[in-house]
């Protein structure tokens, strides 16, 4: 509604003058009507120190001072936000839903204390009261919504920092700090990292995974990394075939190519650990085209180790040539032979001048000791790499 159509209710300047001085000798006993009515409707201003109750009292003041201004001067001008009167760190302790109950609450009291005044003041004054608070509504909006973008954009920046510091193996106690900041339930029953490609809109697709974990009770830390989108996940996994599933609900939103999930850790600030993994993983990935998208970097030991990865030699040697000599009863002879009879219990039997059920017992205790089957084409190659690695190793 313009001023040039309110002629029918927008009194002349003189008479504005005359009304607005009738509301302002009053101004003083509405901030205390508005402030015992506040007090008795939400009991969110009861858990504020006095300090802040003093400010909120001064907030109601200028509201109720910044009509006055207002209505005198004809809606000229545009409303202040009722929050300029206060300190900045007022919009951080009261929520958008408290400014709310403040500016209805204070409005309310006004409207009561027209209903005094002389009839011909109440109607410019009761359609002004309206206007008025509307343009204070959207003034409260617009700070809380600035707010939101900058807390937002700070919150952005600082999960990249915290992304980037578990990537570069930096997750000291500061990082951990930062990541609580951001909503990390510490401790987790598990950390571990996740880095596929980087997908057209990763903003989008961060929000989408969110929407996920939060469903699946993950904690998430997710940052883009150039090509890369890597995320930081609190899990209650245990195992990595387990995590593995739960990543299959989101894998859609990463770019295309291999999508491969670290091992599980015990906490954030041994996260690096799995980082390394995933992205020796991610870089080895291609040699095994038909990989299962997404993947453990557990089952990528092999390409990660023909790669170049000291960490997958290491762990080939000690995690299946070291638990098959330990459990001794010629597996690993048996292994060997079966590997190179080209996979045929008969002749590896023939070799070994064992019954044949000899050879079957020992490669299930292979299996049972290592997690492998020889008898599997994927396994078989893990577990030849393995003795090789392990015999150069030992």
């Amino acid at each position: 509604m313009s001023v040039e159509t309110d002629s029918q209710w927008w009194p002349a300047p003189d008479v504005r003058t005359e009304i607005a001085a009738r509301l302002a000798s009053v101004a003083s006993a509405l901030t205390t009507d508005a402030m015992a009515r506040i007090s008795a409707k939400h009991l969110w201003l009861a858990e504020l120190n006095a300090e802040h109750r003093s400010w909120i009292t001064v907030v109601a003041r200028a509201g109720i001072d910044g009509f006055v201004t207002w209505f005198a001067e004809g809606g000229q001008s545009k409303p202040g936000t009722v929050f300029d009167a206060a300190p900045r760190a007022l919009t951080r302790r009261i929520s958008l839903d408290q400014t709310v109950d403040l500016v209805l609450t204070t409005i309310e009291t006004v409207e009561e204390r027209i209903g005094e005044l002389p009839e011909s003041d109440q109607l410019p004054l009761r359609i002004g009261i309206l206007r008025y608070s509307r343009e204070v509504a959207f003034a409260a909006a617009r700070v809380y919504a600035r707010a939101a973008e900058i807390r937002g954009a700070w919150d952005a920046r600082m999960e990249a920092m915290v992304v980037d510091a578990i990537i570069r193996g930096d997750a000291d106690d500061s990082v951990v700090s930062r990541a609580s900041t951001l909503g990390w339930v510490s401790p987790t029953p598990g950390v571990a990292v996740v880095i596929g490609p980087a997908p057209a809109d990763p903003g989008a697709a961060v929000e989408a995974i969110r929407t996920v974990a939060l469903h699946s009770s993950l904690d998430l830390l997710a940052a883009q990394q150039g090509d890369r989108l890597v995320l930081v996940l609190g899990t209650a996994a245990t195992t990595s075939d387990e995590l593995v599933g739960l990543v299959a609900g989101f894998v859609g939103e990463f770019g295309d190519g291999e999508v491969v999930v670290g091992p599980i850790v015990p906490s954030l600030a041994d996260a690096a650990r799995s980082a390394r993994s995933a992205l020796s993983g991610l870089r080895s990935s291609s040699a095994w085209p038909n990989a299962p998208r997404p993947v453990s970097s557990e089952r990528l030991l092999p390409e990660r180790a023909l790669a170049g990865d000291g960490h997958a030699r290491r762990a080939l040697a000690t995690e299946l040539y070291g638990p098959l000599l330990a459990a001794g009863g010629d597996l690993s002879e048996t292994l060997a032979t079966y590997f190179d009879t080209s996979g045929s219990i008969e002749a590896t039997a023939r070799e070994l001048f064992v019954h044949p059920n000899t050879v079957r017992y020992r490669l299930r205790r292979v299996q049972e000791v290592t997690g492998h089957s020889p008898t599997d084409a994927r396994d078989a190659y893990a577990l030849r790499l393995a003795l090789s690695l392990g015999r150069l190793l030992d």
